[in-house]
């Protein structure tokens, strides 16, 4: 068994002197198999290659070798297809217990039982396997994966010079599509752009594996480091956002990443085991790529991109490769084209020809997305297979708003997209043109209409959308960007200017909802939860950590002093968890007076309904609440045992079922005679037919997002008042089959304005 690091590097001292060699690539091959197989103490290595869109067995050591260049696999086939596949490792005490075990009986492996294997890496994507067997059940340790992981780096540089697979070869071409195509993807962040392809960055092949002086390596990656971490600074010292916003502590997390000394200490012990510089950075981002796959937080994953990032700049300095689009400078308008990028890649580039970004990955919560949004620059995300479907040069299309992007339009496919961006346009100086205009009813009934923000940033659409105020805001998202619990100075500081920016305007704080989908790194959980949605999370964890809610209660209480504070508790189950929340609000009210500090005005305690279970002890409840808001988004999932966040269920359940309609309206009179404002504060309430719904339900205040303000103004200023309420009586009364298509027909024949 290999025990230290030393081991790997005796492996790769002997494949040094079998590279060296003037032995063909198949005597090669058998040799690497008999040192890697004794030096692991495993009577069974193997080779498979990707030849021919199959993965032939090579070179064996223990199993039969009748079966080299007869066993073959298709991609997903048996273990060792699932990793080439998934281009993920294996590791396995018992074999034939995984589910996509297959046994070849030409091979002779029946007698073995444990089973580890890594992919083979060329250009991203496997073009073979490594692995090892034994008769007696165990799992390999860290150590010899890691061993494992860097022979394979080695077998990479070897087949490919010797050209053994499919398009490994340095000259392998690629074939371009020609024909125009739509490629779908996920929206992060909204908008319309056209431009031409320019990849972000060409693909660095590391050539050279194996160190021929250790220490020079080491100098190298040390010097690559320096500078490096100059970039970032420089960067983040020249970044113009305007006004200051989380985008800024995104920043900081990053420069955080760049001086990571794990990280540095995991390439160095890379290079212990003998690598080179370039080897040992991309050993290390392999198996950064690796623990990806794995990771269900979604924060976590996004952390990890940015790891990625600074691997790959990393990469590009020691290898002397440092040319980036962004560097070579934009020449005519452009779509950036990236498997992921860096919040600091994006800021490098000119933001005058930047007009949009395609990701093959990205999610809302990336901190590149974060940065775009703050610079005005439209996303498009988890678009699959898009470095193999657009070429660089391409004409280009960006349709965010519809989720795709358009590569080589048509010119009917040009036409229908200018047409759009037009249209859009008018819209968007229709709908600002509404600023200064109230949401009135035609027969004079007023509508509250606010918005949802998270960011500093945000607070600037009240005064470019006309908003009446600030119906939620996210005070967690202050906490998912930071690497640390936030300081309750920096909460302070937060919450003081969002209120100085709203000016007279109301601004409702909802306490930190974390947990479920949003969890946080430094905050360890005692166990995994099957179903984080419903789990520990929002007001439940809070009320758990004490400290965490005390600070936030001080940072609120402080930062509105003088002021009205309006405060709002998530995901209150029962009427004692608002009871201590508010209880913990006041006793920290009371200790800041004994200290003399300044206090709010008043203090408006809220609570949001999420839950379904609330909503039956709603008269316990309501004698102590000054606000309640339906957070339609959980509501709808607890309602109906659907997992938003599945895809297979995030369109089957409509919020215009007549289910969820008679619940919210069995909300309305208790609170209207406790003389409790009732609003919606989830996305339904963002759409103009939705939003018509609930107001004919006789709720009047809405928090939506900032781009739905216009439109749902124009909607409520085309629209009858009583004769909606009486629509909405009869269709609950006796529910149609199809509520959004009898909304719908009335809005029409009614002449609603519907966006």
């Amino acid at each position: 068994m290999l025990t230290a690091v030393a081991s790997a590097r005796e492996i790769l001292v002997r494949l040094h002197d079998v590279m060296a060699s003037r032995t063909p690539a198949q005597a090669k091959l058998n040799s690497v198999v008999q040192i890697v197989g004794e030096a692991m103490a495993s009577e069974v290595c193997s080779i498979y290659l990707l030849r021919d869109g199959l993965l032939e067995l090579f070179a064996t050591r223990g199993l039969a070798q009748e079966a080299v260049h007869v066993t073959k696999l298709a991609p997903g086939e048996g273990l060792v297809g699932t990793i080439a596949n998934n281009v993920e490792t294996l590791n396995l005490d018992e074999a034939a217990s995984h589910p996509d075990f297959a046994y070849r009986p030409e091979t002779g492996e029946d007698k073995y039982h444990s089973f580890a294997g890594v992919p083979i890496i060329r250009r991203e994507r496997a073009v073979g396997v490594l692995c090892v067997q034994h008769a007696d059940p165990h799992r390999y340790d860290d150590v010899e994966i890691e061993a494992l992981q860097t022979v394979a780096m080695v077998l990479s540089e070897l087949i490919a010079n010797a050209d053994l697979v499919d398009g490994a070869g340095a000259g392998a071409a690629r074939i371009q599509p020609t024909a125009p195509i739509r490629i779908s993807g996920l929206k992060l962040v909204d908008g319309m752009a056209s431009g031409f392809a320019v990849y972000h960055q060409p693909r660095i092949v590391v050539e050279h594996t194996v160190a021929e002086d250790v220490e020079a390596e080491r100098h190298r990656v040390y010097a690559a480091f320096d500078k490096m971490r100059e970039q970032i600074e420089r960067i983040a010292r020249e970044a113009e956002f305007g006004i200051g916003g989380e985008h800024e502590e995104v920043l900081e997390t990053y420069k955080m990443f760049a001086y990571d000394e794990g990280w540095a200490r995991r390439i160095n012990e890379a290079i212990d085991s003998g690598l080179t510089a370039e080897a040992a950075i991309e050993r290390v981002q392999q198996r950064t790529r690796m623990r990806m796959r794995q990771i269900d937080d979604p924060l976590l994953a996004d952390r990890m991109h940015d790891l990625e990032d600074l691997s790959n700049r990393l990469l590009r300095i020691v290898s002397g490769q440092l040319g980036t689009a962004a560097q070579m400078g934009l020449r005519q308008d452009t779509i950036l084209i990236a498997r992921n990028l860096g919040p600091a890649e994006l800021l490098e580039y000119d933001r005058r020809r930047l007009k949009g970004v395609v990701l093959e990955e990205g999610s809302l919560t990336a901190h590149v997305t974060i940065v775009a949004r703050a610079m005005g620059v439209p996303v498009l995300g988890r678009v699959k297979g898009v470095r193999r479907l657009i070429s660089e040069g391409d004409a280009l299309l960006l349709d965010v708003t519809a989720g795709h992007v358009f590569a080589r339009p048509s010119s009917s496919m040009e036409e229908a997209f200018e047409a759009k961006q037009e249209l859009r346009q008018k819209r968007r100086a229709a709908f600002a043109s509404l600023r200064n205009e109230l949401p009135i009813t035609k027969d004079g009934h007023r509508v509250t209409v606010m918005v949802n923000a998270g960011l500093r940033d945000d607070v600037a659409a009240l005064d470019l959308t006309g908003a009446d105020g600030i119906g939620l805001f996210r005070t967690e998202f202050q906490f998912l960007v930071s690497s640390t619990l936030p300081a309750r100075e920096r909460q302070q500081r937060l919450y003081r200017d969002v209120l100085e920016s709203a000016g007279e305007r109301a601004v409702i704080f909802r306490t930190v909802d974390i947990g479920g989908d949003k969890a946080l790194p430094y905050l360890s959980k005692d166990e995994d939860e099957e179903n984080p949605a419903m789990g520990w999370r929002a007001l439940r964890l809070a009320l758990e950590r004490p400290g965490l809610m005390k600070a936030q209660a001080r940072a609120l209480l402080e930062a509105a002093g003088g002021r009205t504070l309006n405060v709002m508790f998530p995901m209150v189950s029962e009427p004692w968890e608002f009871d201590e929340a508010r209880a913990l609000f006041e006793a920290q009210r009371a200790w800041l007076v004994r200290r003399g500090k300044m206090m709010p005005q008043a203090i408006r305690y809220g609570a949001m309904l999420e839950v379904p279970a609330l909503a039956e002890q709603l008269d316990l409840l309501l004698p102590r609440l000054d606000f309640l808001s339906v957070g339609t988004n959980d509501l709808t999932q607890f309602l109906f045992a659907a997992d938003r966040a599945n895809p297979k269920l995030a369109e089957r359940y409509d919020w215009l079922s007549a289910a969820i309609l008679r619940f919210l309206r069995r909300l309305v009179e208790p609170c209207r005679a406790a003389g409790v404002q009732l609003g919606v504060c989830g996305e339904m309430g963002g759409r103009t037919l939705e939003a018509m719904a609930l107001i004919g339900l006789g709720i009047d205040r809405l928090s939506i997002t900032p781009a739905a303000v216009g439109p749902v103004k124009a909607m409520v200023r085309s629209l009858d008042h009583a004769a909606l309420i009486a629509k909405m009586e009869s269709l609950l009364a006796a529910p149609p089959r199809d509520m959004r298509a009898a909304l719908s027909e009335w809005a029409s024949g009614q002449g609603v304005e519907l966006a």
